[in-house]
């Protein structure tokens, strides 16, 4: 049963997503977070099941210069499109992703597997000596990946 931790770590997991979030879009172009029914209409578009709607976080398009992007312009920038799904720490990693630890879904890894080159892990670490991020695809991944294990979720 879950206790009150276990309570108090989702929360602050939250909390960190959402600084992680902000750090991408307030330093650096091209990122950003989109709502549900944007995460649809993208997964509509490239013909791909919903499924996977929380296999990503956000979309980061390289050239969009620009703070918003609407629904309407997702189909216009679909191709240069990359589906980010984020991991943040407040772990200094000043060789980010090098020390990296984080949990991911299978379907993360076969949604990646699916979209090869338009989908990327990104790897935020937040901390006051030095916040970076890494973009990295499954392949990329596969080969820094020192340690792989199955953790059973279960609810009953």
């Amino acid at each position: 049963m879950s206790g009150k931790h276990s309570f108090t770590l989702t929360l602050s997991n939250n909390i960190t997503e959402k600084e992680g979030v902000n750090y991408l879009i307030e330093n650096h172009t091209g990122f950003f977070k989109i709502d549900l029914s944007t995460k649809k209409k993208i997964l509509d578009l490239l013909q791909i099941e919903h499924r996977f709607l929380q296999s990503f976080d956000m979309i980061y398009i390289p050239d969009f210069v620009g703070k918003e992007i609407n629904g309407d312009e997702i189909e216009t920038y679909l191709e240069d499109m990359v589906l980010v799904e984020l991991k943040t720490t407040k772990k200094y990693l000043p060789n980010n992703p090098k020390g990296f630890f984080f949990g991911a879904t299978e379907n993360e890894f076969n949604f990646g597997e699916i979209l090869g080159e338009k989908f990327r892990f990104c790897f935020v670490s937040l901390h006051e000596k030095g916040s970076s991020f890494a973009l990295l695809t499954i392949k990329e991944l596969e080969l820094i990946i020192r340690n792989k294990r199955i953790q059973y979720q279960i609810n009953l």
